[in-house]
């Protein structure tokens, strides 16, 4: 019942800063925030935003199977953000741009404007909508089973009130509903950490030394090319998942082009890009700390990493305070990542599929179809329930943001025109070439593909709208 309560109470703090943010809203309110964003708050709910309920769960897992290695990626990260920062953010404000794929219509024209939008709709809806499931099933294990609740009620209860917190005010109300969404989820995990020392009857002085001395705080693989948790192949890759994901994906940028001016939106970004490392280090930590209270209790470690924290947190093993932070933690890091999903995807719908930027019957009913669709597509997970394809899934949406990093850099770095006409086909044809390069790779050689299958992916997709380009057919969504 506790539980319960808390959750009540959580979601009624965020039905009140809806109300508070969304008055007078407009389609620039819900599109841009009117450009009014503070960028501190912009930074700090961006880092909760970032963070999954799946990462809430799965980091302090990692441990378990490749040691603290993820601190290259997300060293990587940093160097991402700024290369968002310098590069990318100074094209977006100075084209004063509602979504990013605006530019790819008015730099290489309508077909690829198209297709880097409706890249960017499959690839959220899909990948957004297996996180949520995840945590769905997580809650509804953990929590919601000893309650009687039915998991179709879960997904609909928790999509509904997602749309009704957002429908107003958009991305004006997640800037101030990530804020308190990062300070909850951040709250949470620092009295995780607390009752975890507890337990194992240290003090945190004694812990961070017995997570330093543990074999699993291993953070950096400089003897192993062939490894994936090779140092260069982990930061290279944390570089180049930042600038598509972050950069490239409409979801991560609407909040930071809310900011008042570029220097704003710079700061922000560079901020939230040099808090991840913290941030996820104490993820790691907890992990190895768990890890050290199996092996003093006795208790077996589980198979998956995903199921480590749980293990702990959501069966009162730490007792029940710790249920209720658990529960906390994972719904702050969900909701704020999957409201941005529902908002961005509304957002591109309308202004880049439509073409209906100033329509707010059409926003407000896209809106809502978008969350039907959303919740749809999470029953169907559960009506599949099959991990593999649940896999598929996620590996399909790393394989989709590879056109969207060769489409970008063939606009940036080129000045060369393009063959619009042959966009979609170039565009759909990488992540297949690439998918089948993989697999003769990993059969011939031995060598494992990591990250870096995005870069050849946007590499394949470069090259092939240059060897296609010449004289093109091209037609800006300017006319």
């Amino acid at each position: 019942m506790d539980i319960l309560i808390t959750v009540i109470l959580y979601f009624c703090a965020l039905f009140v800063m809806s109300r508070l943010t969304a008055r007078r809203s407009s389609n620039d309110t819900f599109y841009r925030a009117n450009r009014r964003s503070p960028w501190y708050m912009v930074a700090f709910g961006m880092v909760g935003a970032s963070i999954s309920g799946v990462t809430f769960v799965s980091v302090p897992g990692m441990v378990m199977n490749i040691q603290m290695t993820y601190v290259q990626t997300c060293l990587g990260f940093i160097l991402g953000y700024f290369a968002v920062a310098f590069l990318l953010l100074p094209v977006y404000y100075k084209l004063n741009l509602t979504t990013i794929y605006t530019y790819l219509g008015q730099r290489l024209g309508l077909r690829s404007y198209k297709t880097g939008a409706w890249f960017f709709l499959v690839s959220k809806m899909t990948g957004a909508a297996v996180r949520f499931y995840v945590v769905c099933i997580i809650l509804q294990r953990c929590v919601l089973d000893a309650y009687g609740v039915p998991f179709p009620l879960t997904v609909v209860v928790m999509v509904a009130l997602i749309w009704f917190y957002t429908r107003r005010g958009g991305v004006k109300t997640l800037v101030w509903t990530d804020t308190f969404q990062t300070l909850c989820m951040f709250g949470a995990l620092a009295l995780i950490i607390v009752h975890a020392v507890g337990a194992l009857g240290m003090t945190l002085p004694e812990a961070l030394s017995a997570v330093a001395a543990d074999s699993h705080s291993r953070m950096f693989v400089f003897d192993d090319w062939v490894s994936k948790q090779n140092f260069w192949k982990q930061f290279l890759s944390g570089v180049f998942i930042v600038i598509v994901m972050t950069g490239l994906d409409q979801d991560m940028m609407q909040k930071n082009l809310t900011c008042k001016t570029l220097r704003d939106a710079q700061k922000d970004m560079c901020t939230y890009g040099f808090a991840f490392v913290p941030a996820n280090l104490l993820f790691m930590c907890l992990g190895v700390l768990l890890m050290l209270l199996a092996q003093r209790q006795g208790v077996a470690l589980p198979q998956a990493g995903d199921e480590l924290l749980p293990m702990f947190a959501a069966t009162g093993r730490l007792g029940s305070v710790v249920v209720v932070l658990f529960t906390v933690g994972i719904v702050a890091a969900s909701f704020s990542s999957a409201d941005s999903a529902l908002t961005s995807l509304t957002t591109s719908y309308c202004v880049d599929i439509r073409g209906r930027k100033d329509d707010e019957c059409l926003r407000k009913r896209a809106h809502l179809g978008i969350a039907v669709v959303f919740a749809l597509f999470i029953l169907a997970f559960r009506v599949v329930n099959s991990t593999s394809v649940i896999d598929a899934i996620y590996i399909l949406c790393s394989y989709t943001y590879g056109p969207l990093l060769g489409l970008f850099a063939y606009g940036l770095l080129t000045k060369r025109s393009v063959n619009d006409r042959v966009v979609p086909y170039v565009a759909v044809a990488s992540p297949i070439v690439c998918y089948v390069l993989n697999d003769v790779v990993a059969r011939t050689t031995g060598y494992q593909f990591g990250y870096e299958l995005l870069m050849l992916n946007g590499a394949l997709t470069f090259v092939g709208l240059w060897l296609l380009s010449g004289a093109s057919n091209k037609k800006t969504i300017n006319g």
